[in-house]
């Protein structure tokens, strides 16, 4: 790995291991096998046999995947708002709470808001809106609905190609904080699923320990 590489040059005599981010959510919750699920602003599935092998889906970035992601929900609600407006349906609460977090006072406008927005963070802040109008909006509904079959699709996709039937770490920012998309990914995902209790540092100092004994 290249990384390794210039770390190894940077520090001679250490000791030193490159692994995957989304590793140190399992070794966080104690796991050396299993499959870690983050949604957050993107999102990603990584699983881990006990043998070694690695395997993982998405986590392509905000421009091209990401599906289930903060990022992701924004751009679907935008899309379901601007379908709207171009047939001359009813905004309804989806459009109005978009356009308030959107800083904007037309459908319009916030899709020039968005244009201007470069970062992808910014785009996943405005995923609350979503998550607020989904008791009152079906569009709002159905697009939480549709993350959680993407995000519960990845882990789906590690388990059958390392034979894996659990359990699945959840963890970040979205998924965790976010307890309409939890539960959703919890009843479409035909394994256990246990939230992230520990900050991913932990498995970091869980890894490093490990290398010392080895």
């Amino acid at each position: 790995m290249r990384l390794q590489s210039l770390l190894e040059r940077m520090l001679p005599g250490c000791r030193l291991s490159v692994v995957h981010d989304a590793r140190l959510v399992l070794a966080a919750a104690g796991l050396d096998a299993g499959t870690a699920l983050i949604a957050g602003t993107g999102s990603v599935a990584y699983g881990r046999s006990a043998d070694g092998r690695e395997a993982q889906r998405g986590g392509w970035g905000w421009m091209v995947g990401d599906d289930g992601g903060g990022a992701w929900i924004t751009r679907e609600a935008a899309r379901e708002v601007m379908s709207r407006t171009d047939a001359g349906r009813p905004q309804g609460p989806l459009a109005e709470a978009l356009l308030r977090a959107g800083g904007a006072s037309d459908p319009r406008q916030l899709v020039a808001n968005l244009h201007a927005m470069h970062e992808p963070m910014q785009w996943a802040a405005l995923a609350s809106a979503v998550f607020a109008t989904a008791g009152a909006d079906p569009g709002s509904t159905e697009i939480v609905w549709r993350a959680a079959a993407a995000l519960s699709g990845l882990v789906g996709e590690v388990q059958a190609s390392l034979g894996l039937d659990g359990p699945v770490v959840l963890a970040g920012g979205l998924l965790l904080h976010q307890p309409l998309l939890e539960t959703a990914v919890r009843e479409m995902t035909d394994a256990p699923c246990v939230r992230l209790e520990q900050p991913p540092v932990e498995g970091a100092l869980r890894l490093a320990e490990e290398a010392l004994r080895e």
